[in-house]
Protein backbone atom coordinates (compact mmCIF):
# COMPACT_ATOMS: atom_id res chain seq x y z
CA UNK A 1 0.00 0.00 0.00
CA UNK A 2 1.22 3.47 -0.90
CA UNK A 3 0.41 6.12 1.67
CA UNK A 4 1.21 9.83 1.48
CA UNK A 5 1.20 12.22 4.43
CA UNK A 6 1.53 15.98 4.17
CA UNK A 7 3.06 18.04 6.92
CA UNK A 8 3.14 21.74 7.63
CA UNK A 9 4.98 23.90 10.13
CA UNK A 10 5.83 27.42 11.15
CA UNK A 11 9.33 28.58 11.93
CA UNK A 12 8.24 29.73 15.40
CA UNK A 13 6.49 26.45 16.22
CA UNK A 14 8.43 23.19 16.58
CA UNK A 15 5.51 20.78 16.31
CA UNK A 16 4.61 19.67 12.79
CA UNK A 17 1.07 18.70 11.86
CA UNK A 18 0.96 15.42 9.93
CA UNK A 19 -2.18 14.40 8.03
CA UNK A 20 -2.90 11.64 5.46
CA UNK A 21 -3.24 13.04 1.96
CA UNK A 22 -3.27 10.15 -0.53
CA UNK A 23 -3.62 6.38 -0.13
CA UNK A 24 -3.66 3.74 -2.84
CA UNK A 25 -3.70 -0.06 -2.91
CA UNK A 26 -1.74 -0.82 -6.06
CA UNK A 27 0.46 -3.85 -5.47
CA UNK A 28 -0.50 -7.43 -4.72
CA UNK A 29 2.53 -7.85 -2.45
CA UNK A 30 4.52 -5.67 -0.05
CA UNK A 31 6.52 -2.67 -1.27
CA UNK A 32 10.28 -3.13 -1.53
CA UNK A 33 11.50 0.19 -3.02
CA UNK A 34 10.34 3.75 -3.58
CA UNK A 35 11.71 6.85 -5.36
CA UNK A 36 10.50 10.39 -6.04
CA UNK A 37 11.23 13.30 -8.35
CA UNK A 38 9.54 16.69 -8.70
CA UNK A 39 6.35 15.17 -10.14
CA UNK A 40 6.22 11.40 -9.78
CA UNK A 41 6.44 8.77 -7.06
CA UNK A 42 7.36 5.26 -8.18
CA UNK A 43 7.09 2.11 -6.10
CA UNK A 44 8.60 -1.33 -6.58
CA UNK A 45 7.20 -4.49 -5.08
CA UNK A 46 7.64 -8.19 -4.56
CA UNK A 47 4.89 -8.60 -7.15
CA UNK A 48 7.58 -7.74 -9.79
CA UNK A 49 5.93 -4.50 -10.91
CA UNK A 50 6.75 -0.79 -10.71
CA UNK A 51 3.80 1.56 -10.24
CA UNK A 52 3.83 5.26 -11.13
CA UNK A 53 1.90 8.00 -9.34
CA UNK A 54 1.38 11.52 -10.60
CA UNK A 55 1.51 13.55 -7.41
CA UNK A 56 0.22 16.73 -9.02
CA UNK A 57 -3.03 14.99 -9.93
CA UNK A 58 -2.93 12.48 -7.06
CA UNK A 59 -3.65 9.56 -9.38
CA UNK A 60 -1.98 6.33 -10.43
CA UNK A 61 -0.29 6.93 -13.78
CA UNK A 62 0.50 3.38 -14.86
CA UNK A 63 2.73 0.36 -14.28
CA UNK A 64 6.05 -0.92 -15.66
CA UNK A 65 6.37 -4.66 -16.22
CA UNK A 66 9.97 -5.17 -17.34
CA UNK A 67 11.39 -7.14 -14.39
CA UNK A 68 11.01 -10.78 -13.44
CA UNK A 69 11.53 -10.88 -9.70
CA UNK A 70 11.22 -8.52 -6.75
CA UNK A 71 12.07 -4.90 -7.62
CA UNK A 72 14.83 -4.11 -5.11
CA UNK A 73 15.91 -0.53 -5.93
CA UNK A 74 14.67 2.58 -7.72
CA UNK A 75 16.35 5.94 -8.28
CA UNK A 76 15.52 9.00 -10.37
CA UNK A 77 18.02 11.22 -12.13
CA UNK A 78 16.33 14.60 -12.27
CA UNK A 79 13.09 14.65 -14.23
CA UNK A 80 14.27 12.68 -17.24
CA UNK A 81 15.41 9.20 -16.21
CA UNK A 82 14.66 6.41 -13.76
CA UNK A 83 16.91 3.44 -12.98
CA UNK A 84 15.47 0.24 -11.55
CA UNK A 85 17.12 -2.93 -10.29
CA UNK A 86 15.63 -6.30 -9.37
CA UNK A 87 16.25 -9.88 -8.34
CA UNK A 88 16.48 -10.87 -12.02
CA UNK A 89 19.91 -9.18 -12.12
CA UNK A 90 18.72 -6.46 -14.51
CA UNK A 91 19.15 -2.72 -14.33
CA UNK A 92 16.63 -0.91 -16.52
CA UNK A 93 16.94 2.68 -17.70
CA UNK A 94 13.60 4.41 -18.22
CA UNK A 95 12.74 7.62 -20.00
CA UNK A 96 10.23 9.35 -17.73
CA UNK A 97 8.63 11.45 -20.46
CA UNK A 98 7.01 8.50 -22.22
CA UNK A 99 7.97 5.86 -19.65
CA UNK A 100 9.90 3.86 -22.23
CA UNK A 101 12.61 1.35 -21.33
CA UNK A 102 15.67 2.73 -23.10
CA UNK A 103 17.92 -0.12 -22.04
CA UNK A 104 17.79 -3.34 -20.06
CA UNK A 105 21.25 -4.40 -18.85
CA UNK A 106 22.21 -7.74 -17.29
CA UNK A 107 24.09 -6.07 -14.43
CA UNK A 108 24.74 -8.90 -11.97
CA UNK A 109 24.80 -12.69 -12.06
CA UNK A 110 22.70 -12.69 -8.90
CA UNK A 111 20.22 -10.15 -7.56
CA UNK A 112 20.74 -6.41 -7.84
CA UNK A 113 20.55 -5.33 -4.20
CA UNK A 114 21.20 -1.58 -4.49
CA UNK A 115 22.16 1.15 -6.97
CA UNK A 116 23.10 4.82 -6.78
CA UNK A 117 23.48 7.52 -9.45
CA UNK A 118 26.36 10.01 -9.24
CA UNK A 119 25.18 13.64 -8.83
CA UNK A 120 26.60 14.43 -12.29
CA UNK A 121 24.50 11.72 -13.92
CA UNK A 122 27.56 10.32 -15.68
CA UNK A 123 28.14 7.32 -13.42
CA UNK A 124 26.11 4.80 -11.48
CA UNK A 125 27.15 2.20 -8.94
CA UNK A 126 25.45 -1.10 -8.20
CA UNK A 127 25.98 -4.05 -5.88
CA UNK A 128 24.52 -7.53 -6.08
CA UNK A 129 24.52 -11.02 -4.63
CA UNK A 130 27.40 -12.02 -6.92
CA UNK A 131 29.78 -10.25 -4.48
CA UNK A 132 30.66 -7.49 -6.94
CA UNK A 133 30.52 -3.70 -6.98
CA UNK A 134 30.04 -2.42 -10.51
CA UNK A 135 30.58 1.03 -11.95
CA UNK A 136 28.45 2.01 -14.94
CA UNK A 137 29.30 4.64 -17.54
CA UNK A 138 25.89 6.19 -18.19
CA UNK A 139 27.17 8.38 -21.02
CA UNK A 140 28.06 5.32 -23.11
CA UNK A 141 25.75 2.86 -21.35
CA UNK A 142 28.38 0.26 -20.54
CA UNK A 143 30.22 -1.32 -17.64
CA UNK A 144 33.24 0.74 -16.61
CA UNK A 145 34.72 -1.14 -13.66
CA UNK A 146 34.11 -4.26 -11.59
CA UNK A 147 35.36 -4.69 -8.04
CA UNK A 148 35.14 -8.02 -6.25
CA UNK A 149 33.91 -7.91 -2.66
CA UNK A 150 34.52 -10.44 0.09
CA UNK A 151 30.82 -10.51 0.95
CA UNK A 152 27.52 -9.43 -0.57
CA UNK A 153 26.77 -5.73 -0.10
CA UNK A 154 23.11 -4.71 0.27
CA UNK A 155 23.41 -0.88 0.19
CA UNK A 156 25.47 1.54 -1.89
CA UNK A 157 25.16 5.33 -1.90
CA UNK A 158 26.98 8.39 -3.26
CA UNK A 159 27.72 11.39 -1.05
CA UNK A 160 26.01 14.69 -2.03
CA UNK A 161 29.21 16.02 -3.68
CA UNK A 162 29.97 12.72 -5.42
CA UNK A 163 33.52 12.72 -4.05
CA UNK A 164 32.94 9.59 -1.99
CA UNK A 165 30.56 6.67 -1.73
CA UNK A 166 29.71 4.04 0.86
CA UNK A 167 28.80 0.37 0.76
CA UNK A 168 27.07 -1.62 3.48
CA UNK A 169 27.84 -5.26 4.21
CA UNK A 170 25.68 -6.53 7.11
CA UNK A 171 26.74 -4.23 9.98
CA UNK A 172 29.75 -2.59 8.32
CA UNK A 173 29.96 0.64 6.30
CA UNK A 174 33.00 1.00 4.03
CA UNK A 175 33.79 4.55 2.92
CA UNK A 176 35.38 4.86 -0.54
CA UNK A 177 37.09 7.81 -2.19
CA UNK A 178 36.10 8.36 -5.82
CA UNK A 179 39.49 9.29 -7.26
CA UNK A 180 41.24 6.21 -5.82
CA UNK A 181 38.29 3.78 -5.54
CA UNK A 182 39.88 2.60 -2.30
CA UNK A 183 38.49 2.28 1.22
CA UNK A 184 39.42 5.25 3.41
CA UNK A 185 37.65 4.06 6.55
CA UNK A 186 35.13 1.63 8.02
CA UNK A 187 32.21 2.18 10.38
CA UNK A 188 30.94 -0.80 12.36
CA UNK A 189 27.69 -1.14 14.32
CA UNK A 190 26.41 -3.89 16.61
CA UNK A 191 23.32 -4.70 14.54
CA UNK A 192 22.66 -5.19 10.84
CA UNK A 193 22.27 -1.86 9.00
CA UNK A 194 18.92 -1.43 7.26
CA UNK A 195 19.31 2.10 5.86
CA UNK A 196 21.56 5.14 5.80
CA UNK A 197 21.54 8.69 4.45
CA UNK A 198 24.03 11.52 4.08
CA UNK A 199 23.13 14.59 6.16
CA UNK A 200 26.10 16.48 4.71
CA UNK A 201 29.09 15.30 2.72
CA UNK A 202 30.82 14.22 5.94
CA UNK A 203 27.96 13.37 8.31
CA UNK A 204 26.21 10.04 7.82
CA UNK A 205 23.01 8.92 9.58
CA UNK A 206 22.81 5.15 10.05
CA UNK A 207 19.76 3.09 11.02
CA UNK A 208 19.84 -0.60 11.83
CA UNK A 209 17.82 -3.49 13.14
CA UNK A 210 17.25 -1.70 16.43
CA UNK A 211 15.59 1.49 17.68
CA UNK A 212 18.71 3.69 17.51
CA UNK A 213 19.78 6.32 14.96
CA UNK A 214 23.53 6.98 14.91
CA UNK A 215 25.35 9.92 13.33
CA UNK A 216 28.91 9.32 12.14
CA UNK A 217 31.72 11.43 10.74
CA UNK A 218 32.76 9.74 7.48
CA UNK A 219 36.31 11.07 7.66
CA UNK A 220 37.12 10.07 11.24
CA UNK A 221 34.51 7.25 11.46
CA UNK A 222 33.65 8.53 14.96
CA UNK A 223 30.10 8.40 16.32
CA UNK A 224 28.93 11.98 16.83
CA UNK A 225 25.56 11.22 18.37
CA UNK A 226 23.04 8.45 18.91
CA UNK A 227 19.45 8.53 20.08
CA UNK A 228 16.45 6.24 20.43
CA UNK A 229 14.03 7.05 17.63
CA UNK A 230 11.43 4.25 17.79
CA UNK A 231 10.13 1.34 19.83
CA UNK A 232 10.98 -1.19 17.14
CA UNK A 233 13.60 -1.64 14.44
CA UNK A 234 14.01 1.16 11.90
CA UNK A 235 13.29 0.20 8.30
CA UNK A 236 14.23 3.37 6.42
CA UNK A 237 15.67 6.83 6.93
CA UNK A 238 15.58 9.96 4.77
CA UNK A 239 17.05 13.45 5.19
CA UNK A 240 16.59 16.84 3.54
CA UNK A 241 17.43 20.48 4.08
CA UNK A 242 14.76 23.17 3.89
CA UNK A 243 15.32 26.87 4.58
CA UNK A 244 18.55 26.04 6.41
CA UNK A 245 16.83 23.43 8.58
CA UNK A 246 18.15 19.85 8.50
CA UNK A 247 15.34 17.31 8.88
CA UNK A 248 15.66 13.56 9.35
CA UNK A 249 12.63 11.36 8.65
CA UNK A 250 12.46 7.81 9.98
CA UNK A 251 10.09 4.88 9.41
CA UNK A 252 9.88 1.88 11.70
CA UNK A 253 8.27 -1.53 11.97
CA UNK A 254 6.25 -0.06 14.84
CA UNK A 255 4.20 1.78 12.18
CA UNK A 256 5.40 5.26 13.07
CA UNK A 257 6.90 7.89 10.77
CA UNK A 258 8.82 10.52 12.73
CA UNK A 259 10.43 13.82 11.72
CA UNK A 260 13.46 15.16 13.59
CA UNK A 261 15.11 18.58 13.59
CA UNK A 262 18.89 18.21 13.53
CA UNK A 263 21.00 21.17 14.67
CA UNK A 264 24.46 20.73 13.13
CA UNK A 265 25.86 23.34 15.53
CA UNK A 266 24.84 21.08 18.41
CA UNK A 267 25.52 17.76 16.72
CA UNK A 268 26.25 16.00 20.03
CA UNK A 269 22.72 16.73 21.26
CA UNK A 270 19.84 14.46 20.30
CA UNK A 271 17.62 15.91 17.53
CA UNK A 272 14.28 17.47 18.45
CA UNK A 273 11.11 15.58 17.49
CA UNK A 274 9.11 17.75 15.09
CA UNK A 275 6.16 15.45 14.57
CA UNK A 276 5.02 11.88 14.21
CA UNK A 277 2.20 9.83 12.78
CA UNK A 278 1.05 6.28 13.45
CA UNK A 279 0.29 4.75 10.03
CA UNK A 280 -0.96 1.52 11.65
CA UNK A 281 0.88 -0.33 8.90
CA UNK A 282 4.04 -2.41 8.71
CA UNK A 283 6.36 0.06 7.00
CA UNK A 284 9.02 -1.19 4.59
CA UNK A 285 10.35 1.90 2.76
CA UNK A 286 10.16 5.67 2.82
CA UNK A 287 10.70 8.72 0.59
CA UNK A 288 9.89 12.42 0.87
CA UNK A 289 8.17 14.27 -1.98
CA UNK A 290 8.08 18.05 -2.11
CA UNK A 291 5.26 20.05 -3.65
CA UNK A 292 7.65 22.24 -5.58
CA UNK A 293 4.82 24.11 -7.29
CA UNK A 294 3.62 25.47 -3.95
CA UNK A 295 7.16 26.34 -2.90
CA UNK A 296 7.75 28.24 -6.10
CA UNK A 297 4.69 30.42 -5.46
CA UNK A 298 6.18 31.47 -2.14
CA UNK A 299 9.45 32.57 -3.74
CA UNK A 300 10.10 35.82 -5.53
CA UNK A 301 9.74 36.04 -9.31
CA UNK A 302 13.50 36.33 -9.62
CA UNK A 303 14.20 33.20 -7.61
CA UNK A 304 11.51 31.26 -9.50
CA UNK A 305 12.99 32.30 -12.85
CA UNK A 306 16.47 31.24 -11.73
CA UNK A 307 15.13 27.87 -10.56
CA UNK A 308 13.40 27.28 -13.90
CA UNK A 309 16.60 28.15 -15.77
CA UNK A 310 18.53 25.61 -13.69
CA UNK A 311 15.99 22.90 -14.47
CA UNK A 312 16.26 23.67 -18.18
CA UNK A 313 20.05 23.43 -17.98
CA UNK A 314 19.75 20.06 -16.25
CA UNK A 315 17.34 18.77 -18.88
CA UNK A 316 19.69 19.93 -21.65
CA UNK A 317 22.59 18.24 -19.91
CA UNK A 318 20.69 14.97 -19.67
CA UNK A 319 19.76 15.12 -23.35
CA UNK A 320 23.41 15.58 -24.26
CA UNK A 321 24.41 12.67 -22.05
CA UNK A 322 21.91 10.28 -23.64
CA UNK A 323 24.28 9.25 -26.43
CA UNK A 324 23.52 5.56 -26.55
CA UNK A 325 22.89 2.58 -24.32
CA UNK A 326 24.81 -0.52 -25.33
CA UNK A 327 25.23 -4.05 -24.08
CA UNK A 328 27.01 -7.10 -25.44
CA UNK A 329 23.80 -9.04 -25.89
CA UNK A 330 21.69 -6.21 -27.27
CA UNK A 331 21.77 -4.02 -30.34
CA UNK A 332 22.86 -0.40 -30.06
CA UNK A 333 20.13 2.00 -29.05
CA UNK A 334 20.70 5.55 -30.26
CA UNK A 335 19.00 8.48 -28.57
CA UNK A 336 16.44 6.13 -27.05
CA UNK A 337 14.60 5.62 -30.37
CA UNK A 338 14.81 1.83 -30.42
CA UNK A 339 13.13 0.02 -27.58
CA UNK A 340 14.05 -3.53 -26.42
CA UNK A 341 11.49 -6.07 -27.57
CA UNK A 342 10.85 -7.29 -24.03
CA UNK A 343 9.75 -3.85 -22.87
CA UNK A 344 6.25 -3.77 -21.45
CA UNK A 345 4.56 -0.56 -20.48
CA UNK A 346 1.13 -0.68 -18.99
CA UNK A 347 -0.82 2.43 -19.88
CA UNK A 348 -2.67 4.41 -17.21
CA UNK A 349 -5.25 2.23 -15.61
CA UNK A 350 -8.79 3.47 -15.96
CA UNK A 351 -11.64 1.34 -14.84
CA UNK A 352 -14.41 1.16 -17.38
CA UNK A 353 -17.99 0.57 -16.39
CA UNK A 354 -19.46 -2.56 -17.85
CA UNK A 355 -22.35 -1.92 -20.20
CA UNK A 356 -25.42 -4.01 -19.55
CA UNK A 357 -26.86 -5.77 -22.54
CA UNK A 358 -30.34 -4.68 -23.48
CA UNK A 359 -32.84 -7.40 -22.81
CA UNK A 360 -34.89 -8.54 -25.75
Amino acid sequence: MVEEFSFSSRRTVQAWAVVPDFTHHAHTASLSAIAVNSRYVVTGSKDETIHIYDMRKKVEHGALLQHNGTVTCLEFYGTSHLLSGAEDGLICIWNTKRWECLKSIKAHKGHVTSLSIHPSGKLALSVGTDKTLRTWNLVEGRSAFIKNLKQNAHIIKWSPSGEKYVTVITNKVDVYKLDTASITGTITTERRISSLTFITDTILAVAGDDEIIRLFNCDSQKCLCEFKAHENRIKDIYSFEREGQHVVVTASSDGYIKMWNLDLNKIKDAPTLLGEVDTKARLTCLAVWFDQASETKEKSDKAATASQANEEDKSLLVRKKKVCWTDKNDKKVKDGKNIPEKRKLETPLKKKKKKLKNSE
